[in-house]
């Protein structure tokens, strides 16, 4: 699979020496919707700057499209739409002087056709002359949108994009990123809901103090990190778990009423036949049985909390 924006040996060192990113190595896949994740202050902002142009790297190279974003500025800097975290519109402008500016910006010739369709697909087409000022925060983020994609970008960067909107919206929003990855642009999203990344991404890529812990294939990351709970409804409620089911990882959950093993798909065995064995030795009865997988989030907790993890940043973007 061809990449389209290519991250290698990437640094960048603050002049007040803060160390935001660290020996980033990530290949990004054309025709892909990559979610980047990790806590404030991890890096990520500042990685998309670099790529988009915006930061000046301390030492490293990024292509997008096969340009240089540094020796290559214009032509890298033309295959990229960029819709911040932050909303900055001229709030007495209309909406369609507001996209017509921003392809202008590009050096891009009129194309009101263009632009129609792009503003029918964000719900913005009634409102192209109405002032941003009047705008609810919702149709904001949609301008914004449009203005990133006004001169037909190949790559588009989603910083948080659906911060501060309602869960409807936040839905409408993720049909259009679908909807744009199937037209051909890669979508990179930076997201602080996790469900955003595990609903919408193909690639999932940590970051945290400014390197990355993981990138993988979400079902793949879900399936070699995840753990499984299986959950017994016992019969009767127990109040402490008796000694010699110490072997197994056992919590109690609702009172008592419900027990719970958590095991790891990945071992040979999971011990869940011993397990339920040695529960019939001890005479504990249980009504109903079921297991569900960790989240996402489960599993993006789990990195973050282990730091720097198993995963180096050497061998991300395979």
């Amino acid at each position: 699979m061809s990449s389209i924006i290519s991250v290698s040996g990437l640094n960048k060192t603050y002049s007040t020496g803060l160390r935001a990113l660290e020996d980033i190595n990530l290949d990004i896949h054309e025709g892909e919707i990559f979610a980047l994740l990790g806590p404030n202050g991890a890096g990520k902002t500042t990685l998309i700057g670099i790529v988009c142009g915006i930061v000046t790297p301390t030492s490293g190279r990024v292509l997008a499209a096969g340009y240089d974003i540094v020796k290559q500025y214009r032509a890298a800097r033309s295959k990229i739409g960029l819709v911040p975290q932050e909303l900055h519109l001229g709030v007495f402008d209309t909406v369609m002087t507001t996209v017509r500016f921003s392809r202008g910006l590009f050096g891009c010739a009129p194309d009101d056709a263009y632009l129609e369709k792009v503003l029918s697909d964000l719900s913005l087409w009634g409102k192209r002359h109405d002032k941003i000022m009047t705008l609810s925060g919702g149709m904001k983020r949609r301008v914004m949108i449009a203005k990133a994609l006004s001169h037909q970008p190949e790559i588009l960067f989603l910083d948080e994009p659906t911060a501060g909107v309602d869960v409807e919206l936040r839905r409408d929003m993720w049909q259009l990123v679908r909807r744009l990855r199937d037209s051909g642009v890669t979508i990179i999203l930076t997201t602080h809901y996790i469900e955003e990344a595990e609903q919408m991404a193909d690639r999932i890529g940590v970051i945290n103090h400014g390197k990355l812990i993981v990138v993988e294939e979400k079902t793949a990351l879900m399936k070699k990190l995840g753990k499984k709970q299986l959950t017994l409804q016992l019969q009767e409620p127990m109040s402490e778990i008796p000694a010699a089911l110490g072997e197994w990882s056992l919590h109690l959950k609702a009172g008592g009423n419900e027990l719970e093993y958590t095991f790891d798909t990945q071992d040979e065995s999971t011990g869940i036949p011993s397990l339920l064995r040695k529960l019939n030795e001890l005479g504990i009865g249980f009504s109903d049985l079921h297991t569900e997988q960790s989240s996402l989030e489960d599993i993006f907790v789990s990195l973050i909390d282990k730091g720097t993890g198993s995963h180096k940043s050497g061998s991300v973007g395979a």
